[in-house]
């Protein structure tokens, strides 16, 4: 009979404002501390020794669990957990490829706790809600002891486990600047059990009259495919526009294999998905 195994004791820190959180994270030891936004991941990761780190720095009180709409501009706090996100009746209208990738996420239990920031934090390659961030333009707004700064979602996240977040910096929201026409489609073996083997993520901006194609599932990073993206035009492309913009993507994109899916599948999905997708965002109109 297999013996129930003790869980990792840490010393937890809980924050009412953001001074008291960065002033905290200033004065740990390097590896000493680790931040907690969720923790479906980070209390795993403890459990099993892959961190080091036993003070935990929950985020949980900070004025953080917000979500607000200015026009067509969305604002996330990153501690808001998905779930609320995903009720949000104007997420799943005007933005409906994220409300598709946060449904993505796991199962409705881990979603009431699982974040927005922690999922950058991690800034997994198989993540399900960092593609359509990249397709929708999005934004992180950070925090740190020399005030605030923003960063394209596209520049912050640079590989499995590694942003540009400071050592001494939170994440404190993520903006996407304009509503838009979306989708999120992703293949994995079991709905809800695995992460994904490839995910396409599109958006159009009616702003810019643009496409941005993004490709995840794959180390290191989910990434922009822009070559896609410029073969389709208007709302609606042509069926051609459609085709060349899925081979292109398929083509180019830097996809490798892992222990999870080969180099070969990968790319021969890359094809159906993101036309998939492309058809599925032009018909969906996207009210903004």
């Amino acid at each position: 009979m297999r013996s129930a195994r003790a869980v990792a004791a840490f010393d937890l820190l809980t924050p009412a404002t953001a001074e008291e959180a960065l002033s905290a994270l200033r004065s740990a030891a390097p590896g000493a501390l680790a931040v907690l936004a969720g923790g479906t991941d980070l209390l795993f990761d403890l459990d099993d020794g892959r961190l080091a780190s036993r003070t935990v720095l929950s985020l949980r009180r900070l004025p953080w669990r917000t979500l607000a709409w200015d026009g067509a501009a969305l604002t996330i706090g990153s501690t808001l957990p998905l779930r609320t996100l995903e009720n949000d009746p104007g997420v799943r209208t005007r933005l409906p490829g994220l409300y598709a990738a946060v449904r993505a996420v796991g199962s409705v239990a881990l979603r009431h706790r699982a974040t927005l920031g922690g999922n950058l934090g991690r800034s997994a390659p198989a993540s399900d809600l960092i593609p359509i961030l990249l397709a929708l333009d999005a934004e992180v707004e950070l925090v740190g002891p020399e005030g605030a700064r923003t960063v394209l979602v596209d520049r912050f996240v640079q590989g499995s486990r590694k942003t540009a977040l400071r050592p001494d910096e939170l994440i404190r929201a993520v903006r996407i600047p304009e509503a838009r026409p979306s989708a999120y489609l992703l293949q994995r073996v079991r709905p809800f059990h695995d992460i994904s083997h490839m995910a396409v993520a599109v958006a159009y901006s009616p702003r810019r009259e643009s496409w941005r194609v993004a490709l995840a599932g794959f180390p290191p990073r989910p990434i922009l495919v822009p070559e896609a993206g410029e073969l389709l035009r208007g709302p609606r492309p042509s069926s051609a526009e459609v085709v060349r913009a899925a081979e292109t993507a398929a083509q180019l994109a830097p996809i490798v294999a892992d222990k999870r899916a080969s180099e070969e599948y990968r790319r021969a999905l890359v094809k159906p998905l993101l036309e998939r997708a492309v058809r599925a965002c032009a018909s969906s109109g996207g009210a903004t």
